[in-house]
């Protein structure tokens, strides 16, 4: 990894994106976000303050953990302007992101454990389908991707139960139909 002496207080996006391990395009993206920020110079080209390797790496590292981006700029927001995170600050958002990650664990254990049962096209057709219909919860009322038009509406298919095709507007063929 490329040292910057400690001198340089600001960073190009070819020195951030060699120190942090983001891609240019990334960090482009995290700016047009508002997780970090740059000024421009006189050339219209990106500065970053050495912060911005921090709040960076806050990013990625929340990203790996499946925190969306829009809570992780929240979280970010909540900080005194140009600080950045400290150990302090990700302890006590790792905590309040717990819940949020165990259920989505627990939502991905069912997935996993159900993924069998599924017929893979996502009509319904199966009376009970735990991956498009979650604990029956239509499956009292009606079966199959009928489901779809009481969703959708009459005018969204097709005569004989089928699916439209979004692209042109024609029935698509749908198993179980």
């Amino acid at each position: 990894m490329p040292q910057i002496p400690e001198k340089i207080q600001e960073l190009t996006v070819g020195q951030l994106a060699a120190r942090s391990g983001a891609a240019v395009s990334a960090l482009h993206f995290y700016e047009s976000k508002g997780l970090i920020s740059s000024r421009r110079t006189s050339g219209n080209q990106r500065r970053y303050s050495r912060d911005a390797l921090r709040r960076v790496a806050f990013v990625r590292a929340a990203q790996r953990v499946g925190i969306p981006l829009a809570t992780i700029r929240e979280a970010l927001a909540e900080l005194p302007e140009g600080r950045t995170p400290t150990e302090e600050d990700w302890a006590r958002l790792s905590r309040s992101w717990r819940s949020e990650l165990d259920e989505r664990i627990k939502q991905l254990n069912r997935l996993r454990d159900h993924l069998t049962d599924c017929i893979g096209c996502g009509c319904l057709s199966l009376e009970t389908c735990v991956l498009s219909n979650p604990d029956d919860a239509f499956g009292e009322r009606a079966a199959g991707s009928r489901l779809l038009v009481e969703r959708r509406g009459p005018a969204a298919s097709a005569p004989g139960g089928g699916r439209l095709s979004r692209a042109r507007g024609r029935q698509a063929p749908c198993c179980g139909d």
